[in-house]
């Protein structure tokens, strides 16, 4: 009986013990959380400090527009409250008592005030303020970028860049005539939504679920199938404000997009393809099925006019990114715009292109990073501009032996090799990394956007280091 009683006495001296414990975490915590506000990146003290300034100012402007009296009577009455105070208890015990009053009143006031807003920015978000303050002041922080290309690869880009900055820029292809995007632009004549469709949501920041409606495509209804909301969206919204740049804009608001996502141009783009063989080819979908060697692309109207807010963000871009993506149908046809050529090449800005990790049949049948790099090179020499347009380049290490790459070489698909030596020779410098998804998470063979957009900043971190 004794022995039960003591062993009771031990567990609730152990529950005790263990609440107490907890207890004081808490309390360490939350004063960690607090001190935590005085950390410097948040833009959020100077102004409280402003505004107890200001609020300072005021006091003594009123006091000086009433003749200064009520300074007296203010001073008085904090002289005639601590003397009253220090008649009970000496000055040793008061002070301390007072300033920790004080302290604790602001600290209380401050919290309340941080879960208020909290409450009425994110009410249903599980970070807390203080975590968003932070996380949004690194992202304004980081480097103006500009990412250039079209379809998958451009999207893999940016859901990886969003972690490390909000000035983003995606400018992006509206040459696209297949699929759902096609469907819609000959029937409603409005640009091709697709492409931008999914850059608008791999830079959303807003719920999942409204990121997968905008991306949710019909798999049945008459007229409906094939088709994805957000295209449908966006073509609507284009019909009523006008143009696509607008429709973007309001899109870009409901998803709340980071950044920015703008069309190459607001003409409406045919795209043509010369082959070796000497044939003419028409319509992109078509480009990406031929079987000869492309020498050339070309488009209708000859020389699109770029859209201004295009080439202001090249202008103010600290990076510039080409890729990864389809070579002559997602990423040449920007190249296709005079005005962002020559806006590119007037750039101080670090400018790299991304390489593909696999070849894709009929458009890029048999090329390595210097085959890619060579085609650039010819359809800018084309459009008479033999300046290059970037001296970096970043490729993947290697693709790893697996049934996927099997499944990739049956279907006519190679991995694109990457020559460092000729590359190097040539004046490119050139940096490799492991970019490819991990196999046992991708039913296909592409860039992962956690290490592609790794590699792209360490590039660009160590760029800026050496320059």
């Amino acid at each position: 009986m004794k022995d039960r009683i003591s062993r009771g006495h031990k567990s609730f001296g152990g529950r005790k013990s263990n609440s107490k414990r907890a207890n004081q975490f808490d309390l360490l915590w939350r004063i960690q959380r607090s001190l935590s506000w005085l950390l410097p990146g948040l833009v959020l003290k100077r102004w409280l400090i402003i505004s107890g300034i200001g609020l300072i100012v005021a006091f003594f402007g009123a006091s000086i527009w009433a003749d200064l009296r009520p300074i007296y009577w203010l001073v008085e009455g904090i002289f005639f409250l601590i003397g009253a105070i220090t008649k009970f208890l000496p000055r040793s015990i008061t002070g301390p008592l007072v300033f920790l009053l004080g302290i604790s009143l602001v600290i209380w006031g401050q919290s309340r005030s941080f879960t208020s807003i909290q409450k009425a920015v994110a009410p249903d978000k599980d970070a807390l303020l203080l975590d968003a303050l932070r996380a949004k002041s690194k992202l304004n922080r980081g480097p103006n970028i500009v990412a250039i290309g079209g379809g998958t690869g451009l999207s893999t880009l940016l859901k990886g860049l969003k972690k490390y900055s909000s000035r983003i820029t995606a400018i992006v292809t509206v040459a696209d005539d297949g699929g759902s995007s096609g469907i819609l632009r000959r029937e409603l004549g409005v640009q091709p939504p697709g492409d931008i469709r999914n850059c608008l949501a791999a830079l959303s920041t807003e719920e999942s679920l409204l990121t997968r409606l905008f991306q949710y495509r019909f798999s049945s209804g008459t007229g409906l199938v094939g088709h994805s909301f957000g295209n449908l969206f966006l073509s609507a919204l284009t019909s009523i404000t006008g143009n696509l740049e607008t429709a973007i804009t309001a899109s870009s608001r409901v998803l709340a997009v980071q950044g920015q996502v703008v069309p190459a141009t607001n003409a409406d783009v045919s795209l043509w393809a010369e082959l070796e063989n000497g044939d003419r080819i028409e319509g992109e979908s078509a480009i990406g099925k031929v079987r000869s060697p492309i020498a050339r692309i070309g488009c209708y109207p000859e020389y699109p006019a770029a859209l201004p807010s295009a080439i202001e963000a090249i202008e103010n871009a600290e990076l510039i990114v080409l890729g990864p993506g389809s070579l002559y149908t997602s990423l040449l046809p920007n190249l296709l715009v005079p005005q962002i050529v020559e806006a590119i090449q007037k750039s101080k800005a670090p400018k790299i292109y991304i390489c593909n990790l696999m070849t894709q049949p009929g458009e890029t049948d048999g090329l390595d990073v210097t085959g890619h790099v060579r085609a650039i090179e010819a359809q800018l020499a084309s459009l008479g501009i033999t300046r290059r347009i970037f001296n970096f380049i970043l490729a993947h290490e290697s693709v790893a032996p697996s049934p996927l790459l099997d499944y990739y070489l049956s279907r006519g698909a190679e991995p694109v090799q990457c020559d460092l030596n000729s590359l190097r020779a040539q004046g490119y410098k050139v940096f490799t990394a492991s970019l490819q998804k991990g196999i046992s998470t991708s039913a296909t063979l592409r860039h992962d956007p956690a290490r592609l957009s790794r590699a792209v900043m360490h590039f660009y971190r160590k760029y800026k280091r050496e320059n």
